[in-house]
C-alpha cells in the first residue's frame, strides 16, 4: 500500500466517514420508499458494496485534489514564468519591428519595471538605508546642510536668470509677478511670525524645478508632449459610445454631446485605475515627496497630492476619518488644494476644447507643491497637529467586488458631474448674457458704449495680467477670461481660450475694425496655467457643502476659511501662470515664408498669415511702376504672384 501523510489519511477518513453516513441514510430512506410502494427493496449489503465502491473511485480525484492544493504556490510560480517569458518574446519583438509603433508599450513596461524594482530594493534595502541615514539626523550637521543647501539654490536661481533673461527681458516680468504675489500674500497673512518658510521654498522650488523640466529640457517636453497625445488618442474612444447613442452628427457638432461624454469614459477609467489600487499608489508617492521636502503632515499632503486625479470634494474623501482632528492650517491646505487643481474627469473635457494637453497636465502637477506653500504662507500652522507621522497613510482599494462594478460605479458616478457641469454651464452663460445687457444699458444711460463684464475685467485685471508675462496688447483678451475664470467658472473661460486659439490657428486676421481677434502663443501658455483651477465664487459653495457634510460639527471652521483658501488657490494658478511667463520659449523651427508662399494656396493658416504679413512689410508701392520688394523676397520672380495671393486673403494697404 501508497504511504500517506498524516493531512491526507485524516480528510480521507473523514470523507469515507461521510460518505458511509450518506450510504446508509440512502439505504433506509429507499427501503422504506419501496416497502410503501409494495416493490422489492435491495438488500443493505449491495448498498455498502456500492458506496464502498464509489468511495474507491473517488479517491484519486481526492489525491489529485490534494497535490494540486499542497503544490500551488509551484504552479503559480510556473505559470507565471511562462506568462513573463511570452511577454518578453512579444515585447522584444515589437521594439525590434518598429520601435517607435511600441513606444507606448515601452513607455508602460518600463513604469512596471521600476515600481516591481522600487518594491524589491524596499524589502530587501530599506532598513539598511535608513542605518546609513541615521549620521545626518545630527542637529549641528542637518542645520548647516540646510544652510548650504539653500545659499546654494539661492546663487544658481540669481545665475540663471541673469544667463537666460540677458536674451528675453520681459521674462523678468514674470519673475516681479511672483515676487508681487508672495508679497501681498505675506501682508495677507494670518500669522506672520510662524511661517513655514521653509514650505514655501520648497514648494516653489519643486514647481519651478519642474517647469524647467517640462517646458525648457527637450526629453521633458517631448514626454509631456507625447503623454498629452496619448491622453487624446485616449479619450477618442469616447466617440464610439457617444455616437451610437446621439448619432455621429450630434456628436461632431453639438459641445454637450462631444465634450460632456468625454467626463463618463473618464470617469469610468479612473473608478478602474482606484479599484486595482494604482492610483493610490501614484498619490502616496508624489504625497511622500512632498511631506518629505517640505515638511508638512501626512494628512493635507495627502489630500492636495489627490488634487491632481480627483477633484475637491472626492479628494476630503481620501482623509475623511482624521477632518474631525485636523488643524485650521491644515484644513486651509486641503482647500486650497482643491481650489489650486482641476480633476482628471475634467481635464478630458479641456483637452476636447482644443486646449494643449500637456499644459494642463503639467499645470495641474505644478500646482500641488505651489498650493502648499502658499497655504502654510496665508495661514500658517499654529496649533500641534496629530499627523506629524512621516510614515503616511495607508489609502485603502475600492469597495467593488470585481473590475466591472467599479467600471460601472465610475460611469454612474459621472452622470452626476456631466450633469453639474451642463446646469452650469446653462446658468452662468445665461448670467453673463444677462450681466452684459444690464451693463450694456446702463453705459448707454451715460453715452459708453459696449460696456460688458468682460470689458469691466480687462480694465480691472490688466496689470496683474501684465505682471505675469503677458504683452500689453494680449492684456485685455487674457484678463478678460481670468475675470471669467473667477467669477463665473473655468468652462466658459477655456472655451474662450480655444476660440481665440481656433482663430489664430485658422490664420484670421490679428486685428479687425480695431479689436484684437486673437493671442499670441505665448500669452496661450500663460492663460492656460492661469485658469487651471476651481478657483471660482461657484466653487466656494460647492467645497463647504461637501466638507460640511462629513465633518458637520465643524461648519463655523469651514466657513470661517474658506474665502481666504479660495484667494490662496486663485494665486497659485497665478503663480504658474508667472512661472510659465519665465520659462516659455518657442518650439520648433520658424517657416521659411519664401519657400512657404511659392505655392499656389487658397485656405488661410496661421503660416499663410504670419508670411504674408512678413511680405506685406517687404512691399512698397512705387506709383505705376507697381509694387517692389525688399529682403529675401527681392529678385524672385513668384514674389507678385504671392503677393496675389495673399492680398486675395487678407485687406492691407499694399493691396490697393
Amino acid at each position: 500500500m501508497e504511504k500517506i501523510s498524516g493531512r491526507e489519511s485524516a480528510i480521507l477518513s473523514t470523507m469515507n466517514t461521510s460518505t458511509e453516513t450518506r450510504g446508509l441514510e440512502l439505504t433506509e430512506e429507499e427501503l422504506e420508499g419501496n416497502k410503501r410502494a409494495g416493490e422489492p427493496g435491495h438488500s443493505q449489503g449491495d448498498e455498502l458494496s456500492l458506496s464502498t465502491h464509489q468511495r474507491k473511485n473517488r479517491q484519486p480525484f481526492v489525491k489529485l485534489t490534494l497535490f494540486c492544493h499542497t503544490h500551488a504556490g509551484l504552479f503559480k510560480r510556473i505559470l507565471l514564468s511562462v506568462l513573463c517569458v511570452a511577454y518578453a518574446a512579444y515585447f522584444l519583438a515589437a521594439c525590434i519591428l518598429d520601435f517607435q509603433r511600441a513606444l507606448a508599450l515601452f513607455v508602460l513596461t518600463c513604469l512596471v519595471l521600476i515600481i516591481l524594482a522600487h518594491r524589491f530594493l524596499k524589502r530587501l534595502l530599506g532598513n539598511k538605508l535608513t542605518k546609513c541615514l541615521k549620521p545626518f539626523e545630527n542637529s549641528r550637521l542637518k542645520f548647516w546642510a540646510k544652510w548650504a543647501f539653500g545659499g546654494l539654490a539661492l546663487i544658481g536661481l540669481i545665475l540663471w536668470l541673469a544667463l537666460d533673461t540677458a536674451r528675453k527681458p520681459e521674462q523678468l516680468i514674470s519673475f516681479g509677478g511672483i515676487c508681487m504675489f508672495i508679497i501681498i500674500l505675506f501682508a495677507c497673512s494670518k500669522h506672520h511670525g510662524a511661517v513655514s518658510w521653509r514650505a514655501v521654498f520648497w514648494g516653489l522650488g519643486l514647481q519651478f524645478v519642474f517647469g524647467i523640466l517640462v517646458i525648457r529640457t527637450d526629453p521633458g517636453f517631448i514626454a509631456f508632449q507625447w503623454l498629452g497625445e496619448q491622453v487624446q488618442i485616449f479619450l477618442s474612444y469616447t466617440v464610439a459610445g457617444s455616437s451610437f447613442v446621439f448619432g455621429e452628427i450630434l456628436v461632431k457638432d453639438v459641445f454637450a454631446f462631444q465634450a460632456l461624454p468625454i467626463i463618463i469614459f473618464f470617469g469610468c477609467v479612473m473608478s478602474i485605475l482606484y479599484y486595482l489600487g494604482l492610483v493610490q499608489w501614484v498619490i502616496q508617492k508624489i504625497a511622500w515627496c512632498l511631506q518629505v521636502t517640505m515638511g508638512t503632515t501626512a494628512t493635507e499632503t495627502l489630500a492636495v497630492a489627490g488634487n491632481i486625479f480627483v477633484g475637491m470634494t472626492e479628494a476630503p474623501l481620501l482623509i475623511r476619518p482624521y477632518l474631525a482632528d485636523m488643524t485650521l492650517s491644515e484644513i486651509h491646505a486641503v482647500m486650497t488644494g482643491g481650489f489650486a487643481t482641476i480633476s482628471g474627469t475634467v481635464l478630458g473635457a479641456f483637452i476636447s476644447f482644443g486646449i494643449s494637453p500637456a499644459s494642463l497636465i503639467s499645470a495641474s502637477v505644478m500646482a500641488a507643491p505651489c498650493a502648499l506653500a502658499l497655504s502654510k504662507l496665508v495661514y500658517p500652522e499654529v496649533e500641534e497637529s496629530k499627523f506629524k507621522s512621516k510614515e503616511g497613510i495607508k489609502l485603502p482599494r475600492g469597495k467593488e467586488n470585481n473590475i466591472l462594478e467599479a467600471a460601472s460605479n465610475g460611469a454612474t458616478d459621472a452622470i452626476g458631474l456631466v450633469a453639474n457641469v451642463a446646469a452650469n454651464l446653462i446658468a452662468f452663460l445665461a448670467v453673463l448674457a444677462f450681466i452684459n445687457a444690464v451693463l450694456a444699458w446702463l453705459g448707454e444711460l451715460v453715452d459708453i458704449q459696449g460696456l460688458s463684464f468682460q470689458v469691466i475685467c480687462s480694465y480691472i485685471l490688466r496689470p496683474m495680467v501684465f505682471m505675469m508675462g503677458v504683452e500689453w496688447a494680449d492684456c485685455p483678451l487674457v484678463a478678460e477670461m481670468v475675470g471669467i475664470k473667477f467669477f463665473i467658472n473655468e468652462f466658459v473661460a477655456y472655451q474662450q481660450l480655444s476660440q481665440y486659439m481656433q482663430k489664430r490657428l485658422s490664420g484670421v486676421e490679428e486685428w479687425i475694425g480695431g479689436e484684437k481677434q486673437w493671442i499670441s502663443e505665448r500669452a496661450e501658455v500663460i492663460t492656460t496655467f492661469s485658469l487651471c483651477g476651481f478657483s471660482n465664487l461657484s466653487s466656494m459653495g460647492i467645497t463647504l457643502g461637501g466638507l460640511t457634510s462629513m465633518v458637520p460639527h465643524r461648519k463655523s471652521d469651514l466657513s470661517k476659511i474658506v474665502l481666504s483658501a479660495l484667494l490662496t488657490g486663485a494665486s497659485v494658478s497665478l503663480i504658474s501662470a508667472c512661472m510659465a511667463g519665465i520659462l516659455y520659449v518657442p518650439r520648433g523651427v520658424g517657416v521659411d515664408c519664401v519657400s512657404f508662399l511659392n505655392t499656389s494656396f487658397t485656405n488661410s493658416s496661421y503660416e499663410t498669415y504670419v508670411c504674408c504679413k512678413e511680405l506685406f512689410q517687404s512691399t512698397s508701392l512705387n506709383g505705376t511702376h507697381g509694387p517692389s520688394f525688399s529682403g529675401p523676397w527681392e529678385g524672385n520672380e513668384f514674389s507678385g504672384m504671392a503677393l496675389a495671393n495673399c492680398c486675395g486673403i487678407y485687406n492691407h494697404s499694399t493691396c490697393v
